[in-house]
């Protein structure tokens, strides 16, 4: 099966090809990577708030919520040890992201996606079986491992398979895997504290081999991508008949000759991390940098990691809090993903990021203006209040699952150069791996001590963000993957920059 088009870029020249079943299937069982990202996401934040789990791994927290009716209602769960938890697993996949880039480059994009999904799979056993906080902790570790391979593989590899036209929806498929793996947590996560003898928790763990058997399964039988077969073998016909597979057509000639033109200038580069420090490199460089930096601290992680601890915070029961996590970051994720995918290559990138900055903006400052004025310390929320609370939660998560949650994948893995994208990307990773790291072990002291106005800290970098990408980030919508150069030519801005490089030009530069 296949649906035939012409597949055009703007300002470009014509790409022929259809949107083929093989194409569409390779996608789909690449994006389910996202799975187990969105499965700790969702797990960590509720198991962390039932109390069984605190008990046992983290008794002095689970003694100062149930005893101390003195602390302050933001500080109840503030515990170095409990954020340590969390946070082990995004500095083990922030190292783990940087070696993931000398695999992705010299084995291919495969090799890093399997190796991603077996240290997943490890590391949800130890975390189900665990004894002890040392396990726990290492199975977060391997977690970590698994993590940095296969987010830096996937989100390359699905932007190169895709046809230029349709690069956005396919690409934000892996968030949209991200949005369910949240979602099927969560109500996990709710169904398994109910369970009587207090070890529910070890299911929720263990569960997530699940996703880890799906990716790295399906990784066996995924194709390797034209781009990356070229570069690593230089076998010319067997990429060729890879791309006329994937794009459903002989006909592919301009195409090819743009993936020939990049492998050649790839082929001469031995040390891509210093490579993309020069100043042609400097635009990617710079949003490979501030992107991720951005989508952690629009303040998703307040909702994302402790979720289940928020509603806790405002009188909530477990159970309800557990539940309405469920609702929130999952569902209303969830659906507002796809309508990211629907809109994302016919109104651009551009658009989305602005409607969502604005969307969140709105709501985060209404959040913490109720919360200043209702909460308070030893405080409490009116049923009235605290449903409105939920509300502006579901709004704010609706702006970020448009915007921010899927376009942080995606832009990063479509604006490198082939010579530079597994560095690159490598350096997203990295980036927003370290940044997770830091807001999570950070978060619970800063409501502690930020209070209500943790709401307006991160509304303020909502601010920032919007401004930065109104004029600073150009639109790549329908621009095929390996002529995306031109666009940093033609911005305002960045072409003062990079200045205009011809093919020529680049091959002189990099030997």
């Amino acid at each position: 099966m296949a649906v035939g088009l012409a597949i055009t870029s703007e300002g470009g020249q014509d790409y022929n090809g259809k949107i083929t079943s093989f194409v569409v299937l390779s996608c789909i069982v690449a994006a389910t990577g996202g799975l187990i990202f969105g499965y700790d996401l969702g797990i960590s934040g509720g198991v962390t708030s039932m109390e069984p789990f605190l008990e046992k791994f983290f008794p002095k927290v689970y003694r100062k919520m149930k005893e101390d009716t003195h602390i302050s209602n933001y500080c109840k769960f503030d515990s170095q040890l409990l954020t340590s938890f969390t946070s082990s697993l995004y500095i083990a996949g922030l190292i783990a992201s940087l070696f993931a880039s000398s695999v992705t480059r010299a084995f291919g994009r495969r090799a890093s996606i399997l190796v991603g999904g077996a240290a997943f799979l490890a590391g949800s056993a130890l975390g189900g079986a665990a004894l002890n906080i040392y396990m726990l902790i290492f199975g977060r570790v391997l977690l970590g491992v698994g993590i940095g391979f296969a987010n830096q593989a996937m989100p390359l590899y699905l932007s190169e398979m895709a046809p230029p036209r349709h690069r956005g929806a396919f690409n934000i498929g892996y968030e949209l895997c991200t949005a369910i793996g949240i979602l099927g947590a969560s109500l996990i996560n709710y169904g398994t504290q109910k369970i009587k003898g207090g070890w529910g928790w070890r299911i929720s763990l263990a569960m997530a081999a699940v996703p880890a058997l799906i990716l790295t399964l399906g990784a066996l039988f995924l194709p390797e991508t034209p781009n990356s077969i070229i570069q690593r073998s230089n076998d010319l016909q067997k990429a060729k008949q890879m791309l006329q597979r994937i794009r459903g057509t002989d006909d592919v000639e301009a195409e090819f000759d743009d993936l020939i033109k990049a492998s050649s200038i790839a082929k001469t580069i031995n040390h891509p991390f210093k490579k993309i420090t020069q100043r042609k490199y400097r635009p990617q460089l710079v949003m490979a940098i501030l992107i991720p930096f951005f989508v952690q601290v629009t303040g998703i992680n307040v909702i994302g990691f402790y979720a289940p601890v928020l509603f806790r915070t405002i009188k909530l029961s477990e159970s309800t809090s557990l539940l309405m996590s469920a609702v929130v970051t999952g569902g209303i994720g969830t659906l507002s993903t796809i309508i990211s995918m629907i809109l994302v290559d016919k109104l651009g990138r551009k658009v989305l990021f602005l409607v969502g900055g604005i969307q969140m903006l709105s709501a985060q400052v209404m959040i913490g203006s109720i919360m200043e004025n209702q909460l308070g310390d030893q405080g409490g929320f009116s049923k009235g209040n605290a449903y409105l609370i939920l509300v502006l939660i579901c709004v704010y998560v609706a702006g970020f699952a448009v915007s921010w949650g899927p376009l942080g994948f995606l832009v990063p893995s479509e604006i490198f150069p082939l010579e530079i994208r597994s560095a690159g990307q490598s350096i997203n990773v990295a980036v927003g791996l370290l940044f997770t790291f830091l807001i999570a072990q950070t978060f619970l002291a800063m409501l502690c001590h930020f209070k209500a106005g943790i709401f307006f800290f991160f509304g303020g970098w909502v601010v920032v963000m919007t401004t930065f990408v109104h004029f600073f980030l150009p639109e790549t919508k329908n621009v095929p993957i390996e002529q995306m150069d031109k666009v940093w030519g033609e911005h305002w801005f960045w072409k003062k920059i990079v200045g205009e490089i011809s093919e020529e030009s680049k091959i002189q530069e990099a030997i």
